[in-house]
């Protein structure tokens, strides 16, 4: 089973003067529930090579397992320092997509057409996408057979509330939530920061950080299952 793992390039929070980046946590807990899994992973963002981490995720009291593990682990380390370039990549090559969360994502992942492009070409061929927290955002300008792909289905992503709590409602150039509603999808979500992920086909979408390894366990499931049938 091999799955394309989709993390950001840009590391500029918006004309704040601050850093972001992919949230470590929403890398680290997918990598190693697909690696234990048995899942030949490859890594890719728009620039190639190490992507930035946002250094809020990295603060002590976001810790996680699945941080300290991917702090020993230095072939992890590795592999996340020479990620491939988005646009080399190909649905042909892999079983399922997964896009990375962070604030990084909304500058250059989710209106990105090779990101965009991926998703569809995936979709299309009939294997499962998945995205966590901010790059449920990816879906928004996602096609499928002319209709936006996520209408009148079951997703979610960061919430209006999540993106209050940290400030930063005015600074993102949209708001998660509110985008997917607006484009017809039928948004849902749970308690701000609880895990919540949604499985609707084969669109698999997590919430917030806390969602990452849920997400994850529900696209291995998928694609177990599609395997079985």
């Amino acid at each position: 089973m091999k799955i394309l793992m989709v993390l950001t390039s840009h590391d500029q929070l918006g004309n704040t003067g601050r850093k972001t980046g992919f949230w470590l946590e929403e890398f680290a807990a997918p990598y190693f529930v697909f690696r234990d899994a048995g899942v030949k992973l490859t890594l890719a963002s728009p620039k190639g090579g190490q992507p930035p981490i946002d250094p809020k995720s990295d603060l002590p009291e976001e810790q996680t397992p699945a941080m300290t593990r991917f702090k020993q682990d230095a072939e992890a380390q590795k592999q996340l320092s020479q990620t491939v370039k988005l646009s080399d990549m190909k649905s042909k090559d892999f079983d399922s997509i997964f896009y990375v969360g962070g604030h990084g994502p909304m500058w250059d992942i989710v209106d990105n057409p090779d990101a965009i492009a991926l998703i569809e070409s995936f979709y299309n061929s009939g294997k499962p996408v998945a995205a966590v927290c901010h790059s449920s955002a990816v879906l928004h300008r996602v096609m499928y057979q002319g209709e936006l792909l996520v209408k009148g289905k079951c997703v979610t992503g960061f919430t209006d509330g999540e993106e209050a709590a940290v400030n930063l409602t005015h600074v993102v150039p949209f708001l998660v939530e509110d985008e997917l509603k607006r484009i017809g999808a039928l948004y849902e979500k749970a308690a701000d920061w609880t895990p919540f992920a949604l499985v609707d086909g084969r669109v698999v979408t997590g919430q917030n950080p806390a969602s990452s390894t849920s997400a994850a366990e529900a696209l291995i499931e998928l694609l177990a299952a599609r395997k079985a049938a």
